[in-house]
């Protein structure tokens, strides 16, 4: 697949402080006449901001492909978001393996100096991340979710995991499986680990953090809820319930990652918008906490919880349709564009 630029970049409203890049593939056609194909079903995300181009932006790292080659390919972003360097050679086109390989920044940034660049507009975005060993999830994690329930702060956190494949990317289709008809949004930070965590104190916790991207924690509320027993299991791993993307950032960009914007709209209409300051349990807090009984590995995602505004605590209650479009975003980070697909 080919793709055309239809805009350089967009400016940011008062919740952003940088600008993004977008793009539209040639011959696609609008979002409303797509296929409902999972895989990127949004091929036209003009107006879509991607990411931050502010000086210190250079490690975002993005999984892709091309039109030509199917094959997974591992890149970092130019500056001003309109690049990709491809460095997929050194670490098998794998996030998870540079990860694993400790490779510093500065080697990184040497490469990427080596590196051929392929327009943005060129490549296809895959999530970020692939084939983690573990989703580790933390529930009423915000205080303003706590609230909408008439839940009380929780006083440790309330972990459960979602499978891998949930995993898909930045602008593919979520499916509204058929044995469900109440799928909800919750738009997440996620923490990338970035080295094995075991019996890890507060203190130095942040150590153990590679970056950040955008998630999606699409739920199957009657299944979370009423059904199989109460277990979140199946309510949260059905298939492409968990959007990630655009790129993960590295920590090193992100100054403050309890001071960051977040917010969902679906259909344009917004939803949810909140501040990672409003997090009952940091995520230091976290890391110290899993890994006194469970090992955390490179690559595994923590997602951090969800604001105020899901749907299931509408009044009335609110659920996804298919052809709805979630948008997600987080301040730095990105934003990710996801339309409801039908089950097939």
């Amino acid at each position: 697949m080919n793709f055309i630029r239809t805009r350089s970049s967009v400016l940011l409203g008062s919740i952003h402080r940088s600008s993004y890049s977008c793009f539209t593939p040639v011959g696609s056609t609008s979002i409303s006449n797509r296929s409902t194909d999972n895989k990127q079903s949004l091929p036209n995300i003009c107006s879509v901001r991607l990411f931050s181009n502010s000086p210190s932006s250079r490690m975002k790292f993005v999984q892709f492909n091309t039109g030509s080659d199917s094959k997974q390919r591992l890149g970092v972003l130019s500056s001003d978001g309109t690049k990709v360097a491809d460095i997929s050679n050194s670490f098998s086109g794998d996030l998870i393996t540079l990860i694993k390989s400790g490779t510093s920044l500065d080697a990184v940034k040497a490469k990427v100096e080596k590196a051929s660049n392929i327009p943005l507009a060129d490549v296809r975005l895959l999530s970020p991340v692939t084939n983690p060993q573990k989703i580790l999830c933390v529930g009423l994690n915000y205080r303003g979710h706590c609230e909408e329930q008439n839940k009380p702060i929780p006083k440790e956190p309330m972990f459960f995991s979602k499978y891998a494949s949930t995993i898909v990317g930045p602008f593919d289709g979520v499916i509204a499986h058929s044995i469900t008809d109440q799928i909800d949004w919750e738009v997440e930070l996620a923490v990338i680990i970035g080295k094995e965590a075991k019996h890890v104190s507060r203190a130095n916790a942040m150590d153990y953090v590679f970056g950040y991207t955008v998630a999606q924690d699409i739920s199957a509320r009657d299944w979370q809820k009423t059904r199989n027993g109460g277990q979140f299991l199946i309510g949260k791993s059905m298939d492409t319930f968990c959007p990630l993307g655009p790129a993960v950032v590295h920590k090193s960009v992100v100054s403050d990652p309890y001071n960051l914007v977040i917010k969902c709209s679906v259909n344009g209409v917004e939803k949810q918008k909140g501040n990672t300051n409003e997090l009952v349990f940091r995520i230091d807090d976290i890391i110290e906490r899993a890994t006194q009984s469970i090992t955390l590995v490179p690559g595994d995602v923590i997602l951090t919880g969800t604001p105020a505004g899901v749907g299931m605590h509408r009044n009335p209650p609110e659920f996804l349709k298919v052809g709805d479009v979630i948008d997600s975003e987080i301040e730095t980070i990105g934003q990710i564009k996801n339309k409801v697909t039908a089950d097939q």
